[in-house]
């Protein structure tokens, strides 16, 4: 049976001792931890490993012993390294040596109390004890034939993984305290770095509990019955800003929460929220300095009103085109002139109230631009509500030639059914056979004539409102992709994979390093990369928007039979 060592690089110029580590048994492997150099007491480390396998939950152990001929020259010193077998008995006994400045190791394995002892070939595989320890196994995403396979190997190289990421404890003791024990590992000489980190730990308590408090009140106030009035409750149901913000104070309420992450997974989830936020009030601020230079907010003023000006214009000859032959179609003059002088009403209105506003434009815009600093994606949502509001009166053609296109659809179907001697049953939600009297037929048929004949001139103007109105979800639907963009992309795990892509490993490869007969064969374990669309794919972060729960064919359908289509509905809510 092959035996495995996993040997941390780390610890390859270490002076002679014994080797702690993790014996694995199913895999017959062997994980080594640390090496514990000379002198020390067998009762001492015996204490020190019970009390880290306490902590650790992990079963720590003296594996067996190391020499390295290079620092001892004693000839007794392979004999003392074999009588240690004795005292912490372990099987098998792992013997590592190290033969002066040659690039082949010897390692072998005694076992004393075996009555069939047997030769094993022995794997020496070194590895990067910071890296392993550091990075985060991610199991195998493919669906293939081979996923048990890679799922076996997987689980595997966790064990190993796990081995050294919960043995942080074991690191913190190194060859230059003052205690009994002195060990070499990968942080022995860097230990001054963790106790830096944890005293920015310390610091940044009191921070995240002001920023708890601040963020409880607000959460309070917007939870409140003031808001759950018709006006405010609507207005925070259907703007995207309001959305955006309360997204945005949840992502607030996760970052500043006080609660320990549970695993990996919660710990990346705060990390991309916080670098997410980050980024996104950092070009926001960019983009409210660049507003506010050079008086850009006043000259986007001037130019709104203008632009608001030249869209009513050609809305105002559009409907003259469709009062007329439009496209040499025979429209029904009566119906047509009236449609067309309802909507130029309209439209006269809205150009008065953009000139009402047009004094106010600035100081809004100048205001608005101040909401900048609290992110990129609230400029944006900001952004798209303007958009709503400039083409209100869009929205407003496209509710009324929608809703009188579907009187005559389903006027038309539910007389069509009458000539055919069949009528809906509400209740059952079926068609069901009736009979009519000759009364009901006449007048069926009159109603089925004039709404036939009626039906083009409608449709026509249904058609052009609803491009209109596609053409303006189109814009704001481009916007929100952005919004969603920015508030899902996992950057801190794209820049993690960027600069340590060690941190986020797929796998392992092997590389042989020496191979010679009679001596264990030497391979060293690199980390594999997890590949960017991997990243993405398991650290996306949720969003408030949803995209369009109806398929084309159901979005063709509603258009078809003129039902109103609500942009801003969200995954969850109901639509009437």
């Amino acid at each position: 049976m092959v035996l495995k060592v996993f040997f941390p690089s780390c610890c390859s110029s270490a002076e002679s001792g014994i080797l702690i580590g993790r014996w694995i048994s199913e895999q017959n492997s062997a994980v080594i931890l640390a090496v514990v150099h000379f002198p020390f007491i067998p009762v001492q480390v015996k204490q020190y490993l019970s009390e880290v396998q306490r902590v650790t939950k992990v079963s720590v152990s003296v594996l067996g012993s190391w020499s390295n001929s290079k620092q001892e020259k004693e000839e007794s010193l392979s004999e003392f390294l074999e009588d240690l077998g004795s005292i912490f008995s372990h099987e098998p006994w792992i013997q590592i040596s190290k033969e002066g400045d040659s690039k082949f190791w010897s390692c072998s394995t005694l076992q004393k109390h075996s009555n069939n002892p047997k030769e094993e070939e022995i794997i020496l595989v070194y590895y990067d004890q910071r890296k392993v320890m550091l990075s985060h196994l991610h199991p195998p995403l493919a669906t293939a034939t081979s996923a048990d396979h890679k799922a076996d190997d997987a689980s595997k190289l966790s064990a190993v993984f796990d081995t050294v990421a919960k043995s942080k404890i074991l690191f913190m003791t190194d060859r230059y305290d003052d205690g009994p024990i002195k060990l070499t590992h990968w942080q022995s000489d860097g230990v001054e770095a963790s106790i830096i980190v944890e005293l920015m730990k310390q610091a940044s308590v009191p921070a995240c509990m002001l920023l708890t408090f601040l963020l409880s009140l607000i959460s309070g106030i917007c939870r409140s019955r003031v808001l759950k009035f018709w006006p405010l409750s609507f207005l925070w149901s259907k703007l995207s800003t309001c959305e955006q913000l309360g997204h945005r104070l949840q992502h607030l309420q996760v970052i500043s929460s006080n609660k320990k992450a549970q695993n990996q997974t919660q710990l990346m989830r705060k990390a991309n929220i916080f670098v997410s936020l980050l980024i996104d009030v950092a070009l926001g601020i960019l983009l409210m300095s660049w507003l506010y230079r050079k008086n850009r907010i006043g000259h986007l003023a001037d130019t709104l009103i203008p632009v608001a000006d030249h869209v009513a214009e050609e809305l105002q000859d559009l409907l003259q085109w469709l009062m007329g032959a439009p496209a040499g179609l025979k429209m029904n003059r009566a119906l047509d002139q009236v449609l067309g002088r309802f909507f130029l009403y309209h439209i006269h209105l809205w150009i008065s109230y953009i000139h009402l506003m047009s004094p106010f434009i600035e100081m809004i815009l100048w205001y608005v631009g101040l909401s900048a600093c609290l992110g990129l994606t609230v400029a944006l949502c900001i952004l798209s509500d303007i958009i709503a509001l400039l083409t209100f009166h869009i929205y407003c053609f496209y509710v009324y030639g929608a809703r009188l296109y579907c009187l005559k659809i389903y006027g038309l179907s539910s007389l069509w059914r009458l000539f055919r001697g069949k009528k809906w049953n509400v209740l059952r939600q079926r068609v069901d056979s009736c009979s009519y009297d000759l009364d009901q037929l006449f007048i069926g048929t009159l109603l089925f004539t004039i709404l036939l004949f009626l039906l083009p001139t409608t449709a026509l103007y249904y058609l052009v409102f609803t491009l209109l109105r596609l053409l303006v979800v189109i814009v704001q639907g481009l916007i929100h992709l952005l919004v969603d963009l920015i508030d899902s992309l996992p950057l801190y795990s794209i820049i993690l994979r960027l600069c340590r892509s060690y941190r986020l490993a797929a796998g392992v490869k092997f590389r042989v390093l020496e191979q010679q007969d009679g001596k264990p064969l030497r391979l060293l374990m690199q980390i594999n990369p997890l590949s960017y669309g991997s990243v993405i794919q398991t650290y996306r972060l949720p969003t408030y928007s949803c995209y369009p729960k109806d398929s084309w064919t159901s979005l063709c359908k509603k258009l078809f039979l003129g039902e109103l289509i609500y942009p801003w509905k969200h995954k969850g809510e109901k639509q009437d």
